[in-house]
This record gives C-alpha cells, structure tokens and sequence, in this order.
C-alpha cells in the first residue's frame, strides 16, 4: 500500500486505539506526567472526535507514577509494583480526566488483565462495557490491572494490550507511539545504515528479525519485538497498524499530516475477520430452533430476538457458539449466545421488553446480536 493509499483509508477509519508508553507519559527524571505533551494528546484526540470517530487510550505508568509518589526507585518487586500502580492509577486517571475534559470530554478507567481477555464471558463484559461507554460519547482509558495482575499471566507490555483491545472493540486503526519514527531494518541508533519501512503487509521472519531485542528502559519496556507482536494480533483482527514518533508534541495529528511512520495493512476488516472467527474457529455447542418469521428477519440482516426463538437445545453460557436452525433443521447461521441455555429457555417466545421481568435483571434485547452472528 502506497502513501496515497493510507491517506485515503484513513477516510474509512471510524474507531481508533492510541497507545502510550510509560517512556512517553513520565518524565525519567522527575518522575512527573509531561504535562504539556499530555494536554496536546488531549488535542488529538478531541480532532478525531469532532471528526466522528471513537477513541480509545490505551495508557501505561501507574507503576511509574506510584513510584514516584512512594519515594521508590524503579525496581521490579512485584509487590512494590502492585502497590504503586493502585497509588498511581488514581494519579493517571485523574490527569487524563483534567486534560480531556478542557475539551467537554468524559473520560472512564477500565482495568483489564490477561486472564479478562480469555475468559470469554469476562471478554464479552468487557466489550459490552468499553462499547457502551463508546456509544455515549465517553474516551475509556485503559490499562493492565498491575494491582492484581502476576508475572505468570500479565500482558507484560502495553503494546500487545492496546492489540488485544483492538481486536476486542472491532478498532480500524490501532497508534502505537514510539520514542522512533516507526520500523527500521536495523536499529538506526547503533546502525548507519539501517533501511525505514514504509509498509508492512504481512508479518514474515524477515520482518520479526528487524525487531531485535526486547528492551526494559528507564519507565519504557518492551521495544520493538513487542510492537511486532502486536501488529501481528491487530491484523488478525482486522485492524491496520501505524508505529509512529510519539516524542513529539500532537503525534496524532503530526502522522496524519506527514505520513511519516510504519503502517501495518490489515487485509481484511474487523468485522470480517470477526465473521471469519465465528465461522471456523469456535465449535457449536447448542441449538436455537426459530420461526419463520425470525428466519426472514436474520436472512433482512437483523439480529436475533427472543421473540422468534421457538426451542433451545443444548446446554450453554453467555459468549458460547451455537447454531440457529429453521424449522426444517436446515442450518441457516451461527452465532455467539448474549444469554445462557438456562435463561435462553426462560425468555423464548418473549419479546425483549419482558426480558427483565422474566429473568430479575436487563440483559441485552437481542439473544444474538448480528454483529455475533455470520450467515451459513
């Protein structure tokens, strides 16, 4: 894809995740937010919202931040660490409520780990939220739960949770903002003659090679291995990738006017690529037999509604795979349950407004969302 290219699929672009580094936020010395590159991160991101776009912060630094607080020096005590992000969130989340609200815009914390992203129902709470705070207009800034989180089954890096976030909220775009200009064929600090790439249309051994090392840093960690990693989990999901300098002030704004960094394509988009998942890669395990009427309304590309479900078969929970068959038994699509086989049997025939009296609790109106659901 050529520079023209990028410029005119950033028309497409409607939800971007920008990340920021420790090495970015904290300055090494004082152990202080930069204020004043924060504030201009703050002017990016109200541009992209004038412009209708959904954005979402993908943040580090609590620890830092924490430390500072604590007197500590940066060490890598798991417990000292916990116990400095739960000071420094406070301090983060605070700071990036001050900046963007100068532009009259809310800001919500949400703390992911590991294991919330594999958990599938924990995994669809945690899409079903930062979606939900989208749609109302809110910025989420997020972060690893450090304060909880363990060696064994952290991300380790913000750059793979900002990947991860991605393919978990369908972004178009994912920033990852670096200390660099983007990918080079060597490291061009120790390297004269390192080649900058462009473009990267497949993650291939050459390309993962160009990334060296992993380094830990003053507040920074990772480096560019990490980075590929999470290029490699964003095209997957069907979000295009950008690593870009972000040592300088409005880095949004700086690449979409210059170009000048490392775009990953995806070769799809994120609803397919979602689709493609659906499809292939989960098994089935129950059935929801529908009307006629339902039928026709999935074929029209509706979602799924109690109302037209007239058996459940199987046992299931909440993000499982099941088949939605005709009348006739024909397999017409398949899709990932918004509600358990137990509650799924409660609801069956009613209409979504009843849900809520029926089951103690309001849950989705739809029993298949038909952004869940792919069409056989």
């Amino acid at each position: 894809m050529n520079e023209t290219a990028s410029k005119n699929i950033m028309e497409e672009i409607n939800r971007v995740v920008i990340k920021i580094g420790s090495a970015l936020l904290v300055d090494e010395k004082s152990g202080k937010i930069r204020s004043d590159w924060l504030s201009s991160v703050a002017e990016d991101v109200a541009k992209l919202k004038k412009e209708g776009k959904d954005v979402i912060l993908v943040s580090s630094g609590s620890i830092a931040l924490g430390r500072k607080i604590l007197g500590l020096n940066m060490a890598k005590k798991l417990v000292e660490n916990q116990a400095a992000a739960a000071i420094g969130q406070i301090e983060l989340a605070s700071t990036f409520r001050e900046k963007l609200a100068k532009h009259d815009i809310a800001v919500a914390q949400v703390l992911l780990t590991y294991s919330n992203t594999e958990n599938r129902d924990q995994y669809l709470n945690a899409r079903g939220t930062i979606n939900r705070l989208l749609k109302l207009g809110v910025v989420p800034v997020i972060n690893e739960n450090d304060t909880v989180a363990t060696d064994e089954v952290r991300f380790g890096d913000n750059d793979r949770l900002a990947a991860r976030v991605s393919s978990m909220c369908s972004a178009d775009l994912l920033f990852l903002l670096s200390d660099i200009d983007g990918l080079f064929s060597k490291d061009p600090r120790a390297n004269k003659d390192a080649k900058f790439i462009p473009v990267v249309e497949k993650i291939t051994p050459e390309i993962e090679d160009m990334a060296g090392e992993p380094i830990s840093t003053g507040f920074g960690s990772g480096g560019m291995i990490t980075k590929i990693a999470a290029a490699q989990i964003a095209m997957t999901g069907g979000c295009h990738m950008v690593i870009s300098n972000g040592t300088l002030m409005n880095p949004i704004t700086e690449y979409l006017s210059t170009k000048k960094g490392t775009w990953f394509n995806a070769s799809t988009t994120p609803m397919v690529a979602k689709k493609k998942w659906i499809a292939g890669a989960l098994s089935p395990v129950g059935n929801l037999i529908i009307d006629d009427g339902a039928e026709k309304a999935l074929r029209n590309g509706k979602s799924l509604l109690p109302a037209g479900v007239v058996k459940v078969e199987g046992e299931f929970v909440r993000g499982d795979t099941v088949k939605i068959l005709n009348q006739s038994g024909q397999e017409i699509a398949r899709g990932l349950m918004a509600y358990t086989s137990e509650d799924a049997e409660k609801i069956l025939g009613s209409k979504s407004s009843e849900i809520e009296n029926i089951l103690g609790y309001g849950g989705r109106e739809e029993l298949i969302h038909r952004s869940d659901m792919v069409m056989s």
